[in-house]
């Protein structure tokens, strides 16, 4: 097996394992964003006069028809591809021979694993946009659905405050919006063409033209200084995870009230059968498993989250191996939260609000009045607010 680095020497096998790690398995979803970096950079090789038609053709063609076999199923990367990056070249030097090994001029596995990953990340952030509006447009139905049922607002766990559904669901259905906008911001980092930087440092001596990829990639700028780029590693993916880690916590809240909506005691809501699960011991039981994992999921991002700030926080400048850790709970982060809004909208599709369980305690009204006695008499708010404390004593 040689690889991108290989110098003739053998990998000593348990190393090869460590220093892998996940990658093989991780760099799946990575594979058609490689191909697109490596076309594009291949492009702009030929543009500059350094890969002859015929070489380029090759290349093109091929890269595309690995993607094609890739997601057909027909190869995968194996551990001793170690990463997407060989498991590539690999493939393609095998399939169209001298111009494969070509490729990876004016680059290195440092420029072209950020470019792979930034474009996957462009991509992800903007699913996880739409996810998100999908619960917050479900919120919405929810709220029509049940336009004339009436609820108890809560502070402190007691009854405070007259609401609605509407209301309820109007204001997670607003903050989810929010967190939908906060992850489209994301793109200001992550919208940056690191091809070209190579390890840190550019690469001396090749008329390159990283402008030329920045368009060809659709990226919103050219990440510049080189050096600016792997001291960047980190910051992008922080921020994106930072933004779904509030729109996790804004779930779980959302599942912490149906929870407490869907027991016994409150009873204010119905879920189908089909969405909850049972025990293996007690036959009566119907449980909201789903909005229990969504409540906890908020500790998985929590957790992704402060695994990728710690990373780099410490690294001197240039690349460091460290981060090639980054990428498990980055992906995790994606993948919980996008399974997490899915199963949301779903859920909330099926929920029913049984309006004859819920009580508002006549007590829920005493702001209100203490207002009224305001706009009636003209007294002041301390006044109103302590006649009407002293009359529900």
């Amino acid at each position: 097996m040689t690889r991108l680095w290989d110098k003739g020497d053998a990998l000593d096998a348990r190393v090869l394992r460590y220093t892998a790690g996940e990658d093989h398995a991780l760099d799946a979803r990575l594979v058609p964003y490689d191909v697109r970096g490596s076309i594009a950079h291949a492009t702009m090789l030929h543009q500059q006069k350094l890969l002859t038609d015929q070489d380029f053709d090759a290349i093109c063609t091929g890269l595309e028809a690995l993607a094609v076999a890739h997601a057909a199923g027909e190869w995968r990367i194996g551990l001793d591809d170690e990463d997407a990056h060989t498991a590539l070249e690999r493939r393609l030097t095998e399939r169209i021979g001298e111009a494969g090994r070509r490729v990876h001029l004016g680059r290195s596995r440092n420029d072209q694993l950020l470019t792979a990953l930034r474009l996957y990340l462009l991509d992800a952030a903007g699913d996880l946009q739409r996810a998100a509006l999908g619960v917050a447009d479900a919120l919405t139905a929810l709220g029509t659905r049940e336009a004339d049922t009436a609820l108890p607002g809560y502070t402190h766990m007691q009854q405070a405050m007259p609401s609605s559904v509407p209301l309820w669901a109007g204001g997670f259905a607003a903050e989810i919006r929010d967190d939908a906008e906060g992850i489209g911001a994301t793109r200001r980092r992550l919208s940056r063409n690191p091809l070209g930087s190579a390890a840190g440092y550019g690469v001396p001596g090749l008329p390159i033209d990283r402008e030329s990829t920045r368009r060809l990639l659709g990226f919103d700028a050219v990440h510049e200084p080189v050096t600016a780029v792997q001291i960047s590693r980190g910051k992008a993916e922080a921020t994106l995870v930072f933004e779904l880690c509030l729109l996790m916590q804004d779930l779980g809240r959302l599942a912490a009230d149906l929870l407490l909506f869907y027991t016994q005691e409150f009873a204010f809501v119905r879920l189908p059968a089909s969405m909850t699960t049972g025990s293996s011991i007690m036959p009566q039981k119907r449980n909201p498993d789903v909005l229990e994992l969504v409540r906890g999921a908020t500790a998985t991002l929590q957790g992704a989250l402060a695994e990728i700030l710690a990373l780099p926080a410490k690294l001197p400048s240039g690349y460091q191996r460290d981060l090639q850790r980054m990428k498990g709970p980055l992906f995790r982060a994606i993948d919980v939260t996008a399974e997490s809004c899915a199963v949301m909208a779903h859920l909330l599709g099926g929920i029913e609000f049984r309006p004859e369980n819920i009580r508002l305690d006549a007590g829920i009204y005493a702001a209100g009045r203490a207002n009224r006695l305001v706009l009636e008499e003209g007294i002041s708010f301390r006044e109103a607010y302590q006649r009407i404390g002293r009359e529900m004593k």
